[in-house]
């Protein structure tokens, strides 16, 4: 469904992804795992559009969408989750809502406020409170339940477990879990190896803006020094 080849991105004269090639299949969630600074967020960023690659293709699900603006690629069927969240602030959990609601579409799940509201508990609870009183786990929700609302193909989760408290991380697991079973694919970045392995069904690793390793969690295991060379602190 996602298929990037030979991505190679510049921040300004900064080489920071080198030759990157992995692919994301239906219904599969991929973690893409690696250090502070590997290059993990430049590459979602490359695929959503936000930082254009200078050279190599980003497909997905067979069209051409290199360079393409973020708007086109979420029209396309791909929705992205950022890490700093981006929730709005002042208004309601429902009105956030309401802002990333797109029409339904045909090869893709749809998500309803009831829906989202029965995967995301905390937010139904809380579904007339300004955004910027929610906790920064349910912050975090609120941006996912944002981005489902709008009925995508491919999510792209960038560090979803991030500076969020362990039992978000368990609830941020499930969810993942029943998008997955609901007929999404997902991209993730991580750090967070277990929580990778609870989620993922394949880990690509990056380092120094490359991939290091693409495969499943057994063939991780089969090679312990290249978890420990690039994931360990």
């Amino acid at each position: 469904m996602l298929d990037l080849e030979a991505v190679n991105t510049f921040y300004g004269g900064a080489h920071i992804l080198h030759d990157v090639t992995f692919g994301v299949g239906p219904h599969e969630v991929v973690a893409l795992l690696g250090r502070n600074g590997a290059g993990k967020s430049t590459t979602i960023r490359s695929v959503m559009g936000l930082t254009r690659p200078r050279s190599g293709t980003v497909r997905f699900d067979g069209t051409n969408i290199t360079g393409w603006p973020p708007y086109r690629a979420c029209r396309l069927g791909l929705g992205f989750v950022p890490e700093d969240r981006r929730v709005f602030r002042e208004l309601s959990v429902m009105e956030n809502l309401e802002v990333g609601r797109r029409p339904p579409r045909d090869d893709a799940p749809t998500w309803t406020a009831d829906a989202l509201f029965t995967l995301f508990p905390n937010l139904a609870e809380r579904r007339t409170t300004a955004a910027g009183r929610l906790s920064g786990g349910e912050q975090q929700m609120l941006t996912i339940a944002r981005t489902l609302v709008g009925n995508p193909r491919l999510i792209l989760l960038d560090e979803p477990s991030e500076g969020i408290s362990p039992l978000i991380v368990e609830q941020m697991a499930k969810v993942i879990l029943e998008m997955k079973s609901s007929g999404l694919a997902v991209l993730l970045s991580e750090q967070n190896l277990h929580f990778a392995r609870l989620v993922a069904d394949r880990a690509v690793i990056i380092e120094k803006g490359a991939v290091r390793f693409d495969g499943a969690f057994a063939a991780l295991d089969a090679e312990p020094d290249i978890a420990r060379e690039t994931l360990a602190v």
